[in-house]
């Protein structure tokens, strides 16, 4: 059950006073079923997501989250922008807990994405990609790592019409091989419930990462083995895991050259 922590008038005043807020002109809780807290709070400067953390948030891993949001709104991803407190701090404290706030972002997380979706997806996450790429010295069989988001999952993604309208909650954000994050994708966003890649979304979503950034060779030659990994986190704790091998090596052969062309 996700944790709500009220907040009193004097935390909305010491939030208001840590991010700048002149007018105050309404609070909303948002009752959405994650682990943490969080409300809208309107303002004559524009409308903002403040976020309570309830489970053990570092400051330093929202400091890192934060770095990764700036640069990649800076460089037009659709995302929420960091709001820094008036000290120039990635957090604050109310009410006993850690806090951030980002700008609002329109858009909902689909109950379904079709091709359409997918495509816009596939383009979102490479250029994501292509601006945290860890920028080293790589041979042709290295496959090309740097930050990912880490949960490019259907509650993280919102959407308007068949357009990413906003990227949230990069707290996961790590350090990894971009093909890892893709596999993720492909097996969340395209995957059928017998582990099988659905050709015409797994086409869409790759189409689209590359039509902003090409796969290397070694990252089209590993990608069957990281979905077949993924696919297996994802049913392992299924009541089809009994079928484990079969739907991880179905998934596995479903990564044809077709969907890679």
């Amino acid at each position: 059950m996700a944790v709500f922590t009220e907040l009193s008038d004097e935390d909305r005043q010491l939030i208001s006073a840590a991010y700048g807020f002149t007018s105050l002109l309404s609070v909303i809780g948002i009752a959405d079923g994650d682990s943490e807290t969080t409300y809208l709070f309107r303002t004559r400067q524009g409308e903002y997501i403040i976020t309570l953390f309830e489970n053990g948030a570092q400051p330093l891993d929202l400091e890192r989250a934060f770095e990764t949001m700036e640069a990649l709104y800076q460089n037009g991803v659709p995302c929420p922008k960091p709001l820094r407190t008036v000290d120039g701090d990635a957090t604050s404290l109310a009410a006993g807990r850690l806090v951030a706030a980002v700008s609002f972002v329109p858009g909902a997380s689909p109950a379904f994405a079709g091709p359409a979706k997918c495509l816009s997806l596939g383009r979102v996450m490479a250029r994501i990609h292509a601006i945290l790429e860890r920028k080293t010295k790589c041979t042709s069989t290295d496959l090309r790592t740097g930050a990912i988001h880490g949960a490019l999952i259907r509650e993280n993604v919102f959407f308007l019409g068949d357009e990413v309208s906003g990227v949230i909650n990069f707290r996961l954000r790590h350090e990894d091989a971009f093909v890892s994050e893709l596999a993720d994708v492909l097996v969340g966003w395209a995957g059928e419930t017998n582990g099988e890649l659905n050709d015409e979304r797994a086409r869409a979503l790759l189409q689209g990462y590359q039509q902003v950034r090409c796969l290397t060779n070694a990252e089209k030659q590993a990608l069957p083995g990281f979905i077949m990994a993924s696919t297996s986190k994802r049913f392992a704790s299924r009541k089809e895991r009994a079928l484990l091998p079969e739907i991880a090596v179905l998934a596995y052969r479903s990564v044809t050259p077709e969907i890679l062309a």
